[in-house]
Protein backbone atom coordinates (compact mmCIF):
# COMPACT_ATOMS: atom_id res chain seq x y z
CA UNK A 1 0.00 0.00 0.00
CA UNK A 2 1.52 3.59 -1.22
CA UNK A 3 1.69 5.82 1.62
CA UNK A 4 0.66 9.96 0.89
CA UNK A 5 3.08 12.76 1.71
CA UNK A 6 1.89 14.50 5.18
CA UNK A 7 1.68 18.23 5.75
CA UNK A 8 4.19 18.18 8.84
CA UNK A 9 7.40 16.50 9.66
CA UNK A 10 9.18 16.20 13.17
CA UNK A 11 13.08 16.37 12.90
CA UNK A 12 15.38 16.11 16.09
CA UNK A 13 12.46 17.25 18.01
CA UNK A 14 10.95 19.98 16.10
CA UNK A 15 7.92 20.89 14.47
CA UNK A 16 8.16 21.92 10.73
CA UNK A 17 4.93 22.31 8.75
CA UNK A 18 4.11 22.78 4.94
CA UNK A 19 2.74 26.82 4.90
CA UNK A 20 -0.49 26.25 3.40
CA UNK A 21 -1.27 30.01 2.56
CA UNK A 22 1.58 29.87 0.21
CA UNK A 23 -0.05 26.78 -2.02
CA UNK A 24 -0.50 26.07 -4.51
CA UNK A 25 2.26 28.44 -6.07
CA UNK A 26 5.05 27.94 -3.57
CA UNK A 27 6.05 24.92 -1.26
CA UNK A 28 7.51 26.41 1.47
CA UNK A 29 8.40 24.99 5.46
CA UNK A 30 7.98 26.64 8.39
CA UNK A 31 9.52 25.74 11.69
CA UNK A 32 7.37 26.02 14.82
CA UNK A 33 9.40 26.24 18.06
CA UNK A 34 6.88 27.45 20.74
CA UNK A 35 3.06 27.61 20.98
CA UNK A 36 2.10 31.35 20.10
CA UNK A 37 3.77 30.18 16.67
CA UNK A 38 1.93 26.89 16.60
CA UNK A 39 -1.21 29.15 17.53
CA UNK A 40 -0.60 31.75 15.19
CA UNK A 41 -0.36 28.77 12.10
CA UNK A 42 -3.33 27.66 13.07
CA UNK A 43 -5.28 30.77 13.39
CA UNK A 44 -3.72 32.03 10.21
CA UNK A 45 -4.31 28.67 8.34
CA UNK A 46 -0.72 28.06 7.58
CA UNK A 47 -2.24 24.59 8.81
CA UNK A 48 -6.11 23.88 7.92
CA UNK A 49 -8.13 21.05 8.52
CA UNK A 50 -9.36 19.57 11.09
CA UNK A 51 -7.45 16.34 11.88
CA UNK A 52 -4.71 18.69 10.81
CA UNK A 53 -5.02 21.52 13.47
CA UNK A 54 -5.77 18.99 16.42
CA UNK A 55 -1.90 17.24 15.94
CA UNK A 56 -0.72 21.30 15.52
CA UNK A 57 -2.33 22.19 18.66
CA UNK A 58 -1.17 18.89 20.40
CA UNK A 59 2.42 19.89 19.95
CA UNK A 60 1.67 23.36 20.49
CA UNK A 61 0.60 22.44 23.93
CA UNK A 62 3.92 20.05 24.37
CA UNK A 63 6.00 23.14 23.21
CA UNK A 64 4.22 25.55 25.93
CA UNK A 65 5.37 22.66 28.67
CA UNK A 66 8.70 22.84 27.75
CA UNK A 67 8.95 26.10 28.81
CA UNK A 68 6.55 26.23 31.73
CA UNK A 69 5.07 22.97 33.17
CA UNK A 70 2.79 24.27 36.28
CA UNK A 71 -0.74 23.54 35.95
CA UNK A 72 -1.25 27.31 35.70
CA UNK A 73 0.95 27.29 32.19
CA UNK A 74 -1.10 24.55 31.00
CA UNK A 75 -3.71 25.73 31.46
CA UNK A 76 -3.18 29.49 29.84
CA UNK A 77 -1.50 27.53 27.07
CA UNK A 78 -4.30 25.19 26.30
CA UNK A 79 -7.39 27.84 26.22
CA UNK A 80 -4.42 30.19 24.19
CA UNK A 81 -4.60 27.90 21.52
CA UNK A 82 -8.42 26.30 21.51
CA UNK A 83 -8.97 29.86 20.99
CA UNK A 84 -7.51 29.95 17.60
CA UNK A 85 -10.55 27.75 15.84
CA UNK A 86 -13.43 27.77 17.55
CA UNK A 87 -15.62 25.27 14.92
CA UNK A 88 -13.14 22.21 14.50
CA UNK A 89 -13.84 20.11 17.73
CA UNK A 90 -10.88 18.17 16.91
CA UNK A 91 -8.23 20.75 18.20
CA UNK A 92 -10.25 21.24 21.56
CA UNK A 93 -10.34 17.16 21.86
CA UNK A 94 -6.49 16.65 20.89
CA UNK A 95 -5.53 19.52 23.79
CA UNK A 96 -8.01 17.47 26.51
CA UNK A 97 -6.09 14.01 25.50
CA UNK A 98 -2.24 15.76 26.13
CA UNK A 99 -4.02 17.52 29.13
CA UNK A 100 -5.54 14.31 30.55
CA UNK A 101 -1.98 12.51 29.93
CA UNK A 102 0.34 14.97 31.47
CA UNK A 103 -1.63 16.20 34.59
CA UNK A 104 -0.67 13.06 37.01
CA UNK A 105 2.93 13.60 36.09
CA UNK A 106 5.55 15.50 37.86
CA UNK A 107 6.43 18.87 35.79
CA UNK A 108 9.81 17.89 34.91
CA UNK A 109 8.11 14.94 33.07
CA UNK A 110 5.16 16.94 31.25
CA UNK A 111 6.99 18.34 28.17
CA UNK A 112 8.52 15.13 27.22
CA UNK A 113 5.38 12.63 27.57
CA UNK A 114 2.99 16.10 25.45
CA UNK A 115 5.27 15.45 22.50
CA UNK A 116 4.93 11.60 22.89
CA UNK A 117 1.80 12.29 22.62
CA UNK A 118 1.32 14.74 19.87
CA UNK A 119 3.32 11.75 18.12
CA UNK A 120 1.15 9.13 18.77
CA UNK A 121 -1.58 11.07 18.17
CA UNK A 122 -0.19 11.75 14.41
CA UNK A 123 0.56 7.98 13.99
CA UNK A 124 -3.46 7.14 14.81
CA UNK A 125 -4.37 9.92 12.59
CA UNK A 126 -3.21 8.47 9.47
CA UNK A 127 -4.00 4.78 10.57
CA UNK A 128 -7.62 5.80 11.01
CA UNK A 129 -7.26 8.02 7.36
CA UNK A 130 -6.45 4.93 5.78
CA UNK A 131 -9.18 3.18 7.40
CA UNK A 132 -11.79 5.59 5.98
CA UNK A 133 -9.98 5.31 2.68
CA UNK A 134 -10.90 1.20 2.55
CA UNK A 135 -14.36 1.90 3.74
CA UNK A 136 -14.49 5.07 1.36
CA UNK A 137 -13.58 2.77 -1.91
CA UNK A 138 -16.25 0.21 -1.12
CA UNK A 139 -18.98 2.69 -1.65
CA UNK A 140 -17.19 3.86 -4.83
CA UNK A 141 -16.99 0.46 -6.04
CA UNK A 142 -20.70 0.20 -5.92
CA UNK A 143 -21.12 3.00 -8.12
CA UNK A 144 -18.39 1.68 -10.56
CA UNK A 145 -19.86 0.14 -14.03
CA UNK A 146 -17.56 -1.42 -16.81
CA UNK A 147 -16.60 0.67 -19.07
CA UNK A 148 -17.23 3.74 -17.53
CA UNK A 149 -15.56 6.46 -15.03
CA UNK A 150 -16.89 7.09 -11.62
CA UNK A 151 -17.28 10.88 -11.19
CA UNK A 152 -16.97 12.33 -7.68
CA UNK A 153 -17.40 15.75 -6.44
CA UNK A 154 -15.42 16.95 -3.62
CA UNK A 155 -15.93 20.47 -1.59
CA UNK A 156 -12.72 22.51 -0.07
CA UNK A 157 -9.56 20.09 0.72
CA UNK A 158 -10.02 17.35 2.76
CA UNK A 159 -7.25 15.17 1.73
CA UNK A 160 -3.28 14.78 3.18
CA UNK A 161 -2.88 18.55 3.42
CA UNK A 162 -5.78 18.30 6.00
CA UNK A 163 -4.56 15.37 7.96
CA UNK A 164 -1.58 13.77 9.04
CA UNK A 165 -1.73 12.10 5.86
CA UNK A 166 -3.62 10.03 3.41
CA UNK A 167 -7.06 12.66 4.25
CA UNK A 168 -10.29 11.90 5.01
CA UNK A 169 -12.80 12.86 2.03
CA UNK A 170 -9.56 11.99 -0.60
CA UNK A 171 -8.47 9.19 1.28
CA UNK A 172 -10.62 6.68 -0.63
CA UNK A 173 -10.31 8.61 -3.98
CA UNK A 174 -6.42 7.47 -3.91
CA UNK A 175 -6.43 4.24 -3.04
CA UNK A 176 -9.68 4.05 -6.01
CA UNK A 177 -6.77 5.47 -8.01
CA UNK A 178 -3.63 3.06 -6.47
CA UNK A 179 -6.36 0.09 -7.42
CA UNK A 180 -6.48 1.28 -11.12
CA UNK A 181 -10.29 2.09 -11.20
CA UNK A 182 -11.17 5.02 -13.58
CA UNK A 183 -12.07 8.23 -11.21
CA UNK A 184 -12.45 11.70 -11.86
CA UNK A 185 -13.21 14.55 -9.36
CA UNK A 186 -15.39 17.56 -9.41
CA UNK A 187 -13.38 20.18 -7.30
CA UNK A 188 -15.19 23.10 -6.23
CA UNK A 189 -12.80 26.29 -5.68
CA UNK A 190 -14.43 27.24 -2.24
CA UNK A 191 -14.21 30.64 -2.23
CA UNK A 192 -13.11 32.74 -0.39
CA UNK A 193 -9.89 30.88 0.92
CA UNK A 194 -10.20 28.68 -2.20
CA UNK A 195 -8.83 25.72 -0.34
CA UNK A 196 -10.59 23.82 -3.21
CA UNK A 197 -7.18 25.21 -5.78
CA UNK A 198 -5.51 23.14 -2.73
CA UNK A 199 -7.46 19.84 -3.43
CA UNK A 200 -6.92 20.38 -7.38
CA UNK A 201 -3.16 20.64 -6.29
CA UNK A 202 -3.32 17.43 -4.27
CA UNK A 203 -4.51 15.73 -6.94
CA UNK A 204 -2.27 16.88 -10.08
CA UNK A 205 0.31 15.58 -7.71
CA UNK A 206 -1.16 12.17 -7.33
CA UNK A 207 -2.34 11.83 -11.33
CA UNK A 208 -5.89 11.91 -10.48
CA UNK A 209 -8.23 13.35 -13.06
CA UNK A 210 -10.02 16.54 -11.86
CA UNK A 211 -11.82 19.38 -12.97
CA UNK A 212 -12.25 22.55 -11.39
CA UNK A 213 -15.04 24.27 -11.09
CA UNK A 214 -17.30 27.30 -9.87
CA UNK A 215 -18.58 27.06 -6.24
CA UNK A 216 -22.11 27.67 -7.86
CA UNK A 217 -21.74 24.99 -11.20
CA UNK A 218 -21.89 22.37 -8.44
CA UNK A 219 -25.75 22.36 -8.78
CA UNK A 220 -25.66 22.41 -12.79
CA UNK A 221 -23.13 19.16 -13.10
CA UNK A 222 -25.28 17.26 -10.88
CA UNK A 223 -28.77 18.17 -12.21
CA UNK A 224 -26.87 16.94 -15.81
CA UNK A 225 -26.22 13.73 -14.56
CA UNK A 226 -22.69 13.84 -14.28
CA UNK A 227 -21.68 13.12 -10.30
CA UNK A 228 -22.38 9.74 -9.21
CA UNK A 229 -21.53 10.83 -5.35
CA UNK A 230 -20.37 14.03 -3.41
CA UNK A 231 -17.87 13.04 -0.88
CA UNK A 232 -17.00 15.71 2.34
CA UNK A 233 -14.97 15.79 5.08
CA UNK A 234 -15.85 17.36 8.45
CA UNK A 235 -15.06 20.31 11.06
CA UNK A 236 -17.47 18.61 14.02
CA UNK A 237 -20.12 16.12 14.07
CA UNK A 238 -23.04 16.55 16.22
CA UNK A 239 -24.08 13.50 18.08
CA UNK A 240 -27.39 13.25 15.76
CA UNK A 241 -25.05 13.34 13.08
CA UNK A 242 -25.53 17.23 11.97
CA UNK A 243 -22.40 18.20 10.28
CA UNK A 244 -20.34 21.22 10.20
CA UNK A 245 -17.89 21.74 7.18
CA UNK A 246 -16.82 24.76 5.14
CA UNK A 247 -19.64 26.92 4.21
CA UNK A 248 -21.13 25.72 1.09
CA UNK A 249 -21.70 22.38 2.07
CA UNK A 250 -24.92 22.47 2.73
CA UNK A 251 -26.05 23.71 -0.75
CA UNK A 252 -24.23 20.93 -2.06
CA UNK A 253 -26.40 18.59 0.63
CA UNK A 254 -29.50 20.27 -1.19
CA UNK A 255 -28.33 19.96 -4.26
CA UNK A 256 -27.41 15.83 -4.13
CA UNK A 257 -30.84 15.29 -2.33
CA UNK A 258 -32.87 17.06 -4.76
CA UNK A 259 -30.53 14.97 -7.98
CA UNK A 260 -31.18 11.99 -5.98
CA UNK A 261 -27.26 11.29 -5.45
CA UNK A 262 -25.43 10.08 -2.85
CA UNK A 263 -23.57 12.61 -0.47
CA UNK A 264 -21.06 11.03 2.09
CA UNK A 265 -18.89 12.79 4.83
CA UNK A 266 -15.58 11.41 6.01
CA UNK A 267 -14.21 12.44 8.96
CA UNK A 268 -12.45 10.47 11.57
CA UNK A 269 -14.11 9.47 15.13
CA UNK A 270 -12.42 12.25 17.16
CA UNK A 271 -14.70 14.90 14.62
CA UNK A 272 -17.69 13.41 16.05
CA UNK A 273 -18.86 15.59 19.45
CA UNK A 274 -20.95 13.23 21.56
CA UNK A 275 -21.58 16.28 24.36
CA UNK A 276 -23.21 18.42 20.75
CA UNK A 277 -26.83 17.12 20.61
CA UNK A 278 -27.29 18.68 17.53
CA UNK A 279 -26.36 21.35 14.45
CA UNK A 280 -27.62 24.03 16.24
CA UNK A 281 -24.92 23.73 18.77
CA UNK A 282 -22.23 23.73 16.77
CA UNK A 283 -20.11 27.38 16.63
CA UNK A 284 -19.64 28.48 13.45
CA UNK A 285 -16.84 30.78 12.78
CA UNK A 286 -16.75 33.91 11.06
CA UNK A 287 -13.69 34.81 9.47
CA UNK A 288 -12.43 38.46 8.23
CA UNK A 289 -13.85 40.46 6.01
CA UNK A 290 -10.72 41.20 4.34
CA UNK A 291 -10.89 37.65 3.34
CA UNK A 292 -14.01 38.41 0.76
CA UNK A 293 -12.49 41.93 -0.24
CA UNK A 294 -9.49 40.30 -1.62
CA UNK A 295 -8.45 38.16 -4.04
CA UNK A 296 -5.08 36.55 -3.90
CA UNK A 297 -3.28 35.00 -6.68
CA UNK A 298 0.21 34.26 -8.08
CA UNK A 299 1.28 37.97 -8.45
CA UNK A 300 0.05 39.11 -4.96
CA UNK A 301 -2.75 40.97 -3.78
CA UNK A 302 -6.07 42.59 -5.43
CA UNK A 303 -8.89 44.46 -3.69
CA UNK A 304 -11.90 43.92 -5.48
CA UNK A 305 -14.27 45.54 -2.38
CA UNK A 306 -13.72 49.15 -0.46
CA UNK A 307 -12.88 48.10 3.35
CA UNK A 308 -16.20 50.40 3.91
CA UNK A 309 -18.54 47.25 2.08
CA UNK A 310 -20.39 45.41 5.12
CA UNK A 311 -19.30 41.81 4.95
CA UNK A 312 -20.54 38.57 6.44
CA UNK A 313 -18.41 35.67 6.00
CA UNK A 314 -18.96 32.58 7.91
CA UNK A 315 -16.53 30.46 7.32
CA UNK A 316 -18.47 27.38 7.98
CA UNK A 317 -22.41 25.51 7.77
CA UNK A 318 -24.01 22.78 8.84
CA UNK A 319 -25.54 20.03 6.62
CA UNK A 320 -28.28 18.65 8.78
CA UNK A 321 -28.39 14.72 8.97
CA UNK A 322 -31.36 13.39 7.07
CA UNK A 323 -29.32 15.17 3.86
CA UNK A 324 -26.31 12.98 4.68
CA UNK A 325 -26.35 9.14 3.15
CA UNK A 326 -23.50 7.75 4.73
CA UNK A 327 -21.02 9.37 7.86
CA UNK A 328 -17.86 7.02 7.25
CA UNK A 329 -15.36 7.00 10.16
CA UNK A 330 -12.45 4.45 10.32
CA UNK A 331 -14.57 2.61 12.62
CA UNK A 332 -17.13 1.85 9.65
CA UNK A 333 -19.99 3.25 7.97
CA UNK A 334 -23.12 4.70 9.25
CA UNK A 335 -26.21 5.02 7.10
CA UNK A 336 -27.47 8.40 8.58
CA UNK A 337 -30.47 9.35 6.16
CA UNK A 338 -31.83 5.57 6.85
CA UNK A 339 -32.62 6.93 10.71
CA UNK A 340 -28.90 5.88 11.88
CA UNK A 341 -26.92 8.06 14.25
CA UNK A 342 -23.27 8.35 15.54
CA UNK A 343 -22.62 5.63 18.14
CA UNK A 344 -22.03 6.54 21.57
CA UNK A 345 -18.80 4.55 21.65
CA UNK A 346 -16.09 2.74 19.60
CA UNK A 347 -17.07 -0.79 20.16
CA UNK A 348 -20.44 0.04 19.55
CA UNK A 349 -19.49 0.68 15.24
Amino acid sequence: MHDTPSPLRVEHDVLHILDQTALPFERREVKIETARQAAHAIASMQVRGAPLIGAVGAFGLALALREAANDDALAAARDMLAATRPTAVNLSWALARVARRVLPLPEAARGEAAWREAMALCDEDRAANLAIGRHTLALIRTLAQAGRRVDLMTHCNAGWLATTGWGTALAGIYLAHQAGMDVHVWVSETRPRNQGLLTAWELAEAGIAHTLIADNAAGLLMQQGRVDAVVIGADRIAANGDTANKVGSYLKALAARESQIPFWVAAPWSTIDLACANGGSIPIELRADEELCILRGMDGMVRQLQPEHDVHNPAFDITPAHLIDALITETGVVRCRAGETPVTDRSGA
